[in-house]
């Protein structure tokens, strides 16, 4: 019966996942937030890895929460072979919907380029990409990273400053300021 939750709970996902990882945060989290496969923070947890590890956060997360999902729901399903089969299943599943949308569709599209509709269907999904990654932003400032102005929330946001600083206005390498980062986070926590 878990099988067949994670493969709706990703189907979803997969199908209705536009503009990228960022964009489907909110979508990701309802979806396994929500039934109790995994805790609020466990979900930032996962979002934090998925940017340290390749490939795109919703694959990272089908890939571990189909894992985890089975032995969470029955203790029966604990082994990591109904693991590993979970993370199979909700990683395809995940995926299919975009592989098969951009087979059948890239084609139509690169032919009709230049169409008013092509052109204006792209131009009403940018600023709802743009809405949903500003959500994402929103539901990780939750309780679970920022509860109360506490040693480590403060370090955490000092870290996010110079982050930002050194990269927007510094002009640093992205790489080089996720190492310092991580070496800052190390040497604070």
């Amino acid at each position: 019966m878990i099988y067949l939750r994670l493969i709706w709970a990703y189907l979803k996902i997969g199908l209705f996942g536009f503009g990228g990882g960022y964009a489907m945060l909110a979508l990701i989290e309802r979806e396994i937030v929500g039934p109790g496969w995994i805790t609020e923070q466990m979900f930032t947890d996962i979002v934090a890895i998925s940017q340290m590890t390749p490939g795109p956060i919703g694959i990272n997360s089908a890939t571990y929460i189909g894992y985890v999902a089975p032995a969470e729901s029955s203790a029966a399903l604990s082994s990591p072979l109904f693991g590993i089969l979970g993370s199979l299943l909700c990683t395809l599943v995940v995926v299919l919907p975009s592989f098969l949308l951009v087979t059948y569709t890239s084609h139509l599209i690169s032919r009709h380029r230049e169409s008013t509709l092509i052109k204006g269907i792209f131009t009403g999904l940018r600023p709802v990409v743009v809405g949903l990654i500003a959500s994402a932003a929103l539901l990780l400032m939750n309780s679970a990273n920022f509860g109360s102005a506490t040693p480590d929330v403060i370090r955490s946001v000092s870290i996010c400053i110079a982050a930002f600083v050194a990269v927007y206005f510094l002009k640093w390498h992205p790489i080089l300021v996720i190492a310092l980062a991580g070496v800052a986070g190390y040497l604070l926590f």
